[in-house]
């Protein structure tokens, strides 16, 4: 395990959105000393970086060209720390054993005022619960319930597969500025939601009875890892948050990763993530969507999921009007650097289970 360290000198800051600021620094150290690099600082972890000031920064997955966004990221301002935080409640350990390990008050936590609810909780009434592998299917998902259901509260389950902190997501302070999204539950090792959930059974149920969902959507914060192999990456999770749903009694609903535009073939069509996620790992029964769009794609794409379905439902939901309803989402449609007029089965997919979804609180 290597960490590649850097420190800077900040020049000037960038775009900020809640829990994050984009600054530009200048390297002051190593082989690329008086280079600018783009970096991001989460003010709640490490203070807020003015011009002027020394940064240490991370620089590992800038170097090696991965991750979401291309930062460095600000390990510390070694001459300007943040106040220590005032005394509260909570003992929940997000990041746990990591440099910066964050202490935060669990919706869960025995010292919460919501633990009595939790305690022995274990029923999502039918609550539909959407689970996406990538975290670019959330505003689309978003897009397809609110055709059906305007008013439908919203919750987000953020799940530790990608990014851990909440406020890395700008969709998710975007779509919460805009009204479409009520309310984020971080759980396991992400942190920094408006609840912090200790797994995401907890999570799921926070997002009910704390935050009073009408549909849940699950799936991992931005970015995903993924090597190539049948097993190996990160959204394997999402079908054991589809087991989740079923064991508290709610309604699960894949969220199909789908694409028409990626070059690699394991995720054209129906990716090869799904396929293992949702075909080998969800045990319980889930509902599987695909929009009933016209043409030899997506034909091939109800046919791969149909070969899903022995235990599953096959679903097929209109896709008129969908299309209308991604183009008004407040924040930007992007999923692998691809956009809606490059990649709109990715989106459209998406969208159809958040119009089954919200079509099951009818049912």
């Amino acid at each position: 395990m290597t960490i590649r360290w850097r420190s800077a000198t900040v020049q000037r800051l960038g775009a900020s959105w809640p829990g994050s600021q984009e600054l530009f620094a200048t390297l002051t150290s190593g082989p690329e000393a008086g280079t600018e690099v783009k970096a991001l600082a989460h003010p709640d972890l490490v203070g807020s970086p003015q011009p002027g000031e020394r940064v240490l920064l991370n620089t590992s997955a800038l170097a090696r060209g991965l991750g979401t966004g291309g930062y460095a990221l600000v390990v510390a301002l070694p001459d300007a720390l943040p106040a220590d935080p005032p005394a509260g409640p909570g003992h929940l350990v997000k990041a746990r054993y990591t440099p910066l390990q964050t202490m935060v008050l669990g919706v869960d936590d025995q010292e919460s005022e919501h633990h009595a609810l939790l305690a022995d909780a274990d029923d999502l009434d039918a609550t539909p619960v959407v689970v996406a592998d990538l975290h670019s299917a959330l505003p689309a998902i978003l897009a397809g319930v609110r055709v059906e259901a305007p008013g439908a509260r919203v919750v987000y389950v953020m799940t530790d597969g990608g990014a851990l902190p909440a406020a890395f997501s700008r969709a998710v302070a975007g779509l919460r500025e805009a009204g479409w999204l009520t309310s984020c539950v971080s759980t396991g090792q992400a942190f920094g939601g408006d609840l912090e959930a200790s797994t995401v059974h907890t999570g799921l149920l926070a997002a009910k009875l704390v935050a009073g969902a009408d549909v849940v959507v699950v799936a991992q914060g931005p970015g995903n890892l993924g090597t190539g192999s049948r097993w190996g990456f990160s959204g394997v999770a999402v079908g054991e948050a589809l087991n989740a749903a079923a064991v508290l009694g709610g309604r699960p609903v894949a969220a199909l990763r789908v694409s028409e535009a990626d070059a690699r073939d394991r995720h054209r069509g129906v990716s090869h993530h799904t396929l293992t996620a949702v075909g080998r790992v969800a045990l319980a029964p889930v509902d599987v969507v695909v929009p009933d769009s016209p043409g030899a794609f997506y034909d091939g794409v109800r046919d791969q999921a149909r070969s899903l379905c022995g235990r599953h439902t096959y679903v097929e939901v209109p896709g008129a009007g969908l299309d209308e309803a991604l183009a008004t989402s407040p924040v930007r449609l992007s999923t692998m650097g691809r956009g809606l007029d490059t990649d709109r089965a990715a989106f459209l997919t998406a969208a159809a289970a958040g119009r089954h979804a919200a079509r099951l609180l009818t049912s």
